[in-house]
């Protein structure tokens, strides 16, 4: 039975550091407790028993600390370009693939959020989002 608990602890380990979205971790832990007590020739009820336990507990009282840590998003300078105005200095028209603005002196390519409209130079916009390493704006009137 320890080679089985080895098998479930290296999948789940593997599954983990694939997702990096602690998922497996809580098993994984359980699975370690289920191999100890194989390891000291327990019956295998109570390494099922404590593996089902222990993932439990671990899940319970360690999941919502994980997820408040990971949580915490980390903003980039670009975020702050949302909710400001731009000035368009090259033509938006997504179906080209063209257009870009100013925004806070810098220069960004930037596509409309309605992918209809054409906005002309020198119109105004608001950022809205950012795709990618472009902006995604709109006139200052809401047209999505």
């Amino acid at each position: 039975m320890v080679h089985i608990w080895v098998i479930i602890i290296v999948a789940l380990l593997v599954v983990e550091f694939a997702t990096a979205a602690l998922t497996t971790i809580w098993f994984a832990g359980g699975a370690l407790a289920g191999l100890i007590l194989a390891l000291i020739g327990a019956p295998i009820w109570l390494q099922a028993a404590a593996f089902a336990a222990l993932s439990v507990v671990l899940l319970v009282l360690t999941r919502p600390l994980a997820a408040r840590i990971r949580g915490k998003t980390v903003r980039t300078n670009a975020d702050r370009m949302i909710g400001k105005e731009a000035v368009v200095i090259e033509r938006i028209d997504n179906v080209r693939g063209t257009g870009a603005v100013r925004v806070e002196g810098q220069e960004w390519t930037a596509r409309s959020v309605n992918p209809g409209h054409i906005i002309e130079e020198n119109e105004i916009v608001m950022v809205r989002s950012i795709s990618g390493v472009k902006l995604m704006v709109g006139r200052r009137i809401q047209e999505d």
